[in-house]
């Protein structure tokens, strides 16, 4: 007879996905009730975002590991439900920080695993150094952080949000301070409160930020594209010690979606332990 009992993996990620709808059909129910209508935006896209495992999987025809499901469900929850909603973005300072890190090493983890797809295809054979390869999953994971901050700065700039968040600063140097038009920047230090003038409603008005000046996003721009060059160096140099077979702790199944038909094959390592990939269309 035939088994048709689920294996505890499909069980855990289901429990999981379940949970976190809950949650998150809460959060848009009382985002509702007090008007919040950005927060039941946010709640929806969140409900969107939740079915990206499983469309992979179904139309793509990809299998995606349960710990990689895991993770991806719980970054967009901890980004666009306790981020966003939640404010952690301001209320913990490392969270920003922690979610981009994370996006580097997942993103790295997916590019890696591209070229495992395409080697184990059919119709291709690749040949690829195992330095390449890692050069390719570091590649993907920073041009994927990259378009993520010119969303950022897109949202900003036309929806007027604060994606990019605003730091204070103690200390500017700008060449457009240049009393002469010349490219010598002018150095200011020291900064304690900034005035800012304004009209508002034909009315002129006033607004000190205390503590410093106001940097418009450009330091959280370049942290979140250190903190995710971290990561993506992470899995890539990992990525390279599997490949050449000295990855101890096997992070690349538990990271890498693979083609459900060549699953049972399992042939990427060996592939990328004999150093190299071919490539040419046998179709």
């Amino acid at each position: 007879m035939k088994n048709t009992r689920k294996p505890r993996s499909f069980k855990s990620r289901l429990t999981l996905r379940i949970v976190l709808t809950i949650l998150v059909i809460t959060a848009m129910m009382i985002s509702f009730l007090r008007a919040d209508y950005y927060s039941v935006f946010l709640c929806a896209l969140t409900l969107i975002l939740f079915d990206i495992p499983a469309f992979v999987d179904r139309r793509l025809n990809i299998a995606l590991p349960s710990v990689l499901e895991a993770t991806i469900l719980l970054f967009i929850f901890a980004a666009e439900i306790l981020g966003e909603i939640g404010s952690f973005y301001t209320h913990i300072p490392w969270w920003d920080t922690m979610l981009h890190t994370i996006n580097g090493f997942i993103m790295a983890a997916i590019g890696f695993s591209l070229v495992d797809i395409l080697n184990n295809s059919p119709r291709f054979h690749i040949n690829m150094s195992p330095i390449f390869v890692a050069l390719v999953s570091f590649c993907f994971s920073m041009t994927v952080g990259v378009v993520w901050e010119f969303f950022e700065y897109s949202a900003d700039l036309f929806a007027k949000t604060d994606m990019q968040k605003d730091f204070i600063i103690n200390s500017i140097s700008s060449v457009a301070l240049n009393p002469d038009g010349l490219n010598d920047p002018v150095k200011i230090t020291g900064i304690t409160d900034c005035v800012i003038h304004y009209i508002q409603n034909g009315a002129e008005m006033e607004y000190v930020i205390s503590g410093g000046y106001l940097d418009i996003g450009i330091n959280d721009t370049m942290k979140d594209l250190l903190v995710n060059c971290i990561g993506a160096v992470s899995f890539s140099l990992y990525g390279y010690l599997y490949s050449i077979g000295r990855g101890k702790v096997n992070l690349f199944k538990m990271f890498s979606p693979h083609k459900k038909q060549f699953a049972a094959q399992d042939n990427s390592k060996e592939s990328l332990k004999k150093g190299s990939i071919s490539y040419e269309d046998q179709a």
